[in-house]
């Protein structure tokens, strides 16, 4: 069975390897087995966890909220009020 380190999995992810560790260290992305070698700490990726991952990426929120996405946020959370028109006198 063929491992792949972080890096790898990122290319063929298409999203950087700085994004998939900070994912990792987040708690979005379950962390792959994990191998030591000379102080260095090396996750080991199979196939099955990065197709899990793969299908993950999707439902990840990924950026900041800027705040014209909190406000539009915030209107949408508001209920619409009937507007009251005007009538025509005769």
């Amino acid at each position: 069975m063929r491992t792949f380190s972080t890096q790898e999995v990122a290319k063929k992810l298409g999203i950087a390897g700085a994004t998939l560790s900070r994912y990792i260290s987040s708690g979005k992305v379950p962390t792959p087995k994990m191998l030591s070698s000379g102080g260095m700490t090396i996750h080991a990726w199979t196939e099955e966890e990065i197709e899990n991952v793969r299908k993950l990426l999707p439902k990840i929120a990924n950026g900041r909220k800027t705040r014209y996405s909190k406000l539009r946020e915030k209107q949408k959370a508001q209920p619409k009020k009937a507007v009251p028109r005007k009538t025509k006198k005769k």
